[in-house]
């Protein structure tokens, strides 16, 4: 699972332009939630299932709450999935390795 940052919405916006698969990442600080849910994410990155899909972290303080609530994002963590430039699943709060598995699944096409 390659790895990128997004610090501006242009960026976030290229990220979902340029990668067909991407997986995003919503966290702030002082999350726990966020922290465990770092563990999840590393426990998953390099199996079969995350091949060929971008991870995206965005951090909340960095990007602004503004853009935040614009996607329409209540809380973090939130993982975004988006396919094709289009949101296809969120998943608020932490999720186990064995969720974001089958979440990354429903990524790339069979």
């Amino acid at each position: 699972m390659q790895i990128l940052h997004a610090a501006t919405p242009d960026a976030y916006r290229a990220a979902l332009r340029d990668h067909p698969a991407v997986l995003v990442d919503f966290h702030k600080d002082n999350c726990p939630g966020c922290r465990m849910l770092d563990m999840s994410l590393a426990s998953v990155a390099d199996s079969p299932r995350a091949a060929g899909i971008v991870l995206l972290k965005v951090h909340l303080e960095t990007i602004g709450d503004v853009f935040f609530r614009s996607l329409g994002l209540r809380q973090t963590p939130t993982l975004l999935l988006i396919r094709d430039g289009q949101e296809v699943a969120r998943m608020a709060g932490y999720q186990s390795p064995k969720q974001i598995g089958e979440a990354l699944a429903s990524l790339m096409p069979a």
